[in-house]
């Protein structure tokens, strides 16, 4: 249970490296734009990637050529996916959700926090982390297509109270 064999770790080790360098060049073959800044779709590739690598090197069914046409195949996808959604933008509205205004001129705008299930301390805590105290000087938030929440600094309405 703890231990197999000598074998089965070189096997590990030697398959490991081979498939991080192959998949290491594949991503680099493929452009930046494969694992950029994550949106839903990006995350769901990355995962899968790893998964095809984790299961490449510990499961002794599956061959090393196998797992290496699974991860061309994964970034190949990745590739086709962004290279259409750049040039469709039909494609780019089916894989990509749009920026949304969740704070505008000192009101939380009430009907998009609850839309994109996020609350008045997270918005918060991104006026707190862009480094407003109070949030006078706050013009916008905006959650954008990977997560994350951007601060518009400018002049904004009252101050904002750290208890909503």
């Amino acid at each position: 249970m703890l231990f197999e064999s000598w074998l089965g770790i070189a096997r590990v080790i030697l398959v490991g490296v081979i498939a991080y360098i192959a998949l290491i060049a594949m991503l680099r073959i493929s452009g930046p734009r494969t694992l950029a800044k994550l949106n839903a779709f990006d995350l769901v590739v990355t995962v899968a990637l790893g998964s095809v690598l984790a299961t490449v090197m510990l499961s002794k069914s599956v061959p090393l050529a196998d797992g290496l046409v699974a991860l061309a195949l994964l970034i190949l996808l990745q590739f086709t996916i962004t290279w259409m959604s750049v040039r469709f933008e039909k494609v780019s509205d089916l894989i990509k959700s749009e920026p949304a205004l969740v704070f505008s001129n000192g009101e939380f705008l009430a009907a998009a926090l609850k839309a994109k299930r996020l609350t008045k301390d997270e918005v918060l805590s991104a006026i707190r982390a862009s480094g407003e105290a109070d949030g006078t000087e706050v013009a916008a938030v905006i959650l954008e297509t990977d997560g994350s929440l951007s601060v518009v600094k400018g002049t904004a309405g009252p101050a904002l109270s750290a208890v909503p």
